[in-house]
C-alpha cells in the first residue's frame, strides 16, 4: 500500500474510534480541516466535537482510496471513499451514506482534509425540508 494512503487509512481508524488524540500524531502543524458546509477546523478533537453534535454515533466503512500526484515532488493526495453508518441524535439508524474524503499529505503528515458527504441532504429530507 502507498505510504500515503496508509497514513490517511490509519488516521481515519483513530479518528472514528473516535480518539483524537492519537490521530493528532498523523496531522502537521498548521493542519486544516474542512467540513461540509465549509466549516474550518485546525484539530482532530474539532471535527470529533462536530460529529457528536451531528450524530449519535457514525462509522465509516472504507471503500476505494485513490491516491494522486499532489502540487509538488513531497506531496500526495489522497481521496478515500466509502459509506457512513451509524445513528442520528434521535437513535435512528442510517447507513449508505456516501462520503468522500480528500486529504493532502506531505512529508508524511496529513496537512489537509476536505469532507464531503450526504448527511445534509439527508437531514433536510427528515426535516421535511427537501424530497427524497
Amino acid at each position: 500500500m502507498n505510504e500515503a494512503a496508509r497514513i490517511v487509512e490509519e488516521y481515519l481508524r483513530l479518528h472514528m474510534i473516535p480518539d483524537p488524540d492519537a490521530a493528532r500524531q498523523f496531522c502537521a502543524p498548521g493542519f486544516e480541516i474542512r467540513f461540509t458546509g465549509n466549516r474550518l477546523m485546525h484539530d482532530p478533537a474539532e471535527a470529533t466535537a462536530f460529529n457528536r453534535s451531528r450524530y449519535k454515533w457514525v462509522k465509516k466503512k472504507f471503500g476505494p482510496t485513490h491516491v494522486v500526484a499532489g502540487g509538488s515532488d513531497d506531496e500526495t493526495v489522497v481521496y478515500q471513499t466509502g459509506t457512513l453508518y451509524g445513528e442520528w441524535p434521535d437513535g435512528t439508524a442510517f447507513e449508505g451514506n456516501r462520503y468522500v474524503d480528500r486529504y493532502v499529505v506531505r512529508r508524511g503528515k496529513i496537512v489537509r482534509m476536505e469532507v464531503w458527504n450526504d448527511s445534509a441532504e439527508i437531514l433536510l429530507v427528515r426535516a421535511g425540508l427537501a424530497k427524497p
